[in-house]
């Protein structure tokens, strides 16, 4: 009998499925990780497609299983919901030291700078030893899948579906995401990838979606993004950057609303706008 690399630590039943805790030993962050899933009530009988969602800065795996309420919509397709944490946690020296840098934000990159290279590999863990580990050990349809995420992980789900071979995912869609990382200094993100990819900014475009927008030369593809119109962090974000560098390039379809009077938060703009998302995914998968 195989024997499981995954160790469930939570379960509890949800709509009619199943909420589920994991962790396990990383090889590409070389610490253990921990995830959530929610197995709608179908994977008691077959293999489903898969979402995986991820979460933005100084958030954990737990937020958009507790905050946002995805798994009613992911029932209701039929959809697995796969939430990783949003970081190593792993004691790196600095990784407390800053709400903006180390624990809680990854910015879903793999670093080459010391100290965090060794640990904060998080582009690799998130596009492909966690899709291994799912589709190995969950029943999971094998290479059925999309992705989407809110803030810093609208970032990272843009990067990951841009640079991915065609294919790799279905769809993608944001909420809210950090657009242009490169560009808008003083910004969150602006910090972050300094430390984790040096101050040559040109190393940062391989993880700015605008950057790999303007750059991209493959198939034509659909992106949906979101974006609340009082958000306080919008110029921050700078995820209007997105329509800019769409229209340079007739290969990429974005579909960007500004939603007015909607803020930032993940209990009231994430959530008004999930199950919008979650059927758009459904409809690719």
């Amino acid at each position: 009998m195989k024997m499981s690399k995954l160790v469930e630590t939570f379960r509890s039943k949800a709509f009619g499925g199943l909420v589920k805790r994991f962790e396990h030993e990383s090889t590409s962050t070389k610490c253990r990780m921990k995830f959530h899933v929610f197995l709608p009530p179908q994977a008691a009988e077959r293999k489903c497609a898969t979402l995986y969602i991820l979460s933005g800065l100084t958030c954990d795996d737990t937020n958009f299983v507790t905050k946002v309420g995805a798994q009613r919509a992911a029932a209701a397709h039929g959809l697995i919901l796969v939430m990783p944490d949003t970081s190593p946690r792993e004691g790196t020296q600095g990784e407390e030291d800053h709400p903006l840098l180390g624990t809680g934000a990854g910015y879903y990159v793999d670093a080459t700078q010391a100290p965090w290279a060794e640990h904060y590999q998080m582009f690799s863990y998130v596009t492909g030893e966690l899709i291994e580990l799912v589709e190995a050990e969950l029943p999971a349809l094998p290479a059925v899948r999309s992705i989407m995420g809110h803030s810093m992980g609208g970032h990272g789900a843009l990067v990951a579906f841009l640079r991915a071979e065609p294919g790799s995912y279905r769809s993608v869609s944001a909420l809210a995401p950090v657009g242009n990382p490169s560009k808008v200094e003083g910004a969150p993100a602006w910090k972050a990838l300094s430390a984790y990819l040096g101050e040559d900014r040109s190393q940062w475009h391989a993880y700015d979606s605008s950057e790999l927008i303007r750059a991209y030369r493959g198939p034509p593809i659909s992106i949906l993004v979101d974006q609340g119109e009082t958000d306080p962090k919008r110029k921050l974000l700078a995820s209007e950057e997105l329509v800019e560098a769409a229209s340079s390039n007739s290969a990429v379809s974005l579909n960007y609303r500004l939603q007015p009077g909607y803020d930032h938060e993940l209990a009231f703009f994430v959530a008004t706008f999930i199950d919008e998302h979650i059927a758009y995914h459904a409809r690719h998968l």
